[in-house]
């Protein structure tokens, strides 16, 4: 019954009246579900009454990924409700936007202790938390893996003003306890690179083996992708867990609104300066060349925030280039925002 498994997905009036209303469009019996795994041509769909390995038809607008609220009718998806919230990267490969996770509330971004933290690869990740309509937390796995966590979460904590930093060991369990204290209640994600620790976060919250975990390589860190598609895992305290494969880049798929977000508070200095379009580079009256001076700012957060928001211009002038192509909208911006530094393509390169 959907007393039984629905609610425990996320199930909602929300969820119910959108259902509905999709279905009067449909004009057939259909019945709503929750995807919980992506397998190519397939999705794993939880309803009230089973799970359910189905065809999307490639029709639906949009595509259905994990997390999505569907209809299932004559044994495919037959449409997508619509999402509370989308996850979203760039696909380096073909520079067109991938989505992740849709209808989740925190991102849970998984840093190994036992490999270089590169703050800017964290940054990328709390922009794309944020152009989701989610809350990005730094959850720091391995914490046996070195002789001074604490310096970690310190650095971590003023490099990314805002963003709750927690630290965790699955192998001991210390901090497990306040990472599923924040999923209760909500759909989460993890993210970050494969070896990472993601796999072993996940079977301590469930307390069971439920998340295959691969060796880390001697020397660099690197992991297996033990994980190979994205699936929902149910907690027992109410929460709903998503596993994702480790990925190499995170690529922004975004506008500058959302990088302006995860920096506010260069963005609050910047309102303060003389001039509206300073670029903060020996303007006079630059207020926040003046916060550096006085030590209220460090420069790294500056930089940080003038790759990403040139990133973010440059995401969007493809978007725009590819759709004036096409023969929609306007012709393409020449222009970026004054005084971006420029980032590599492959955000890897950083």
């Amino acid at each position: 019954m959907a007393d039984d498994i629905l609610p425990a997905l996320g199930w909602s009036d929300r969820w119910a009246a959108l259902a509905a209303t999709a279905a009067e469009d449909l004009r057939a019996p259909s019945t709503p579900g929750r995807v919980i795994r992506h397998d190519g041509a397939l999705v794993t769909v939880a309803t009230a009454d089973e799970l359910v390995a189905v065809p999307v038809l490639a029709s639906i607008d949009p595509a259905p990924v994990v997390g999505d609220w569907v209809l299932v009718a004559d044994g495919a998806v037959r449409a997508t409700l619509e999402r509370l919230s989308l996850l979203r990267r760039r696909d380096t490969t073909r520079d067109t936007e991938q989505a992740i996770v849709a209808n989740v509330d925190i991102v849970f971004i998984v840093c190994g202790l036992d490999r270089p933290i590169r703050p800017g690869r964290v940054q990328r990740a709390t922009a794309l938390a944020v152009d989701a309509g989610a809350q990005p937390i730094i959850v720091l796995t391995k914490a046996d893996a070195v002789d001074d966590p604490q310096a970690v979460v310190t650095l971590l904590e003023e490099t990314n003003p805002g963003v709750d930093v927690l630290l965790t060991s699955s192998r001991s369990g210390a901090g497990i306890d306040e990472v599923r204290r924040r999923t209760a209640g909500h759909t989460v994600v993890l993210i970050g690179e494969s070896g990472a620790g993601k796999s072993r976060l996940t079977n301590a919250l469930r307390e069971e083996e439920v998340a295959l975990v691969g060796e880390v390589r001697e020397g660099d860190s690197k992991g297996r992708h033990t994980t190979s598609h994205r699936e929902i895992h149910t907690l027992a305290g109410g929460g709903i867990l998503v596993d994702t494969p480790g990925i190499r880049s995170v690529g922004l798929w975004t506008d500058t609104e959302s990088v302006d977000a995860t920096f506010d508070d260069v963005e609050a200095l910047a309102a303060d300066c003389r001039f509206s379009d300073c670029a903060h580079q020996g303007e006079p009256g630059c207020a926040v060349r003046a916060a550096i001076e006085r030590g209220e700012l460090d420069p790294a957060r500056l930089a940080g925030w003038r790759g990403l928001v040139e990133e973010a211009d440059q995401a969007a002038r493809r978007q725009e280039a590819k759709a004036w192509r096409q023969g929609e909208g306007r012709a393409p911006r020449n222009q970026t925002r004054r005084g971006r530094a420029r980032v590599p393509d492959d955000p890897e390169d950083e």
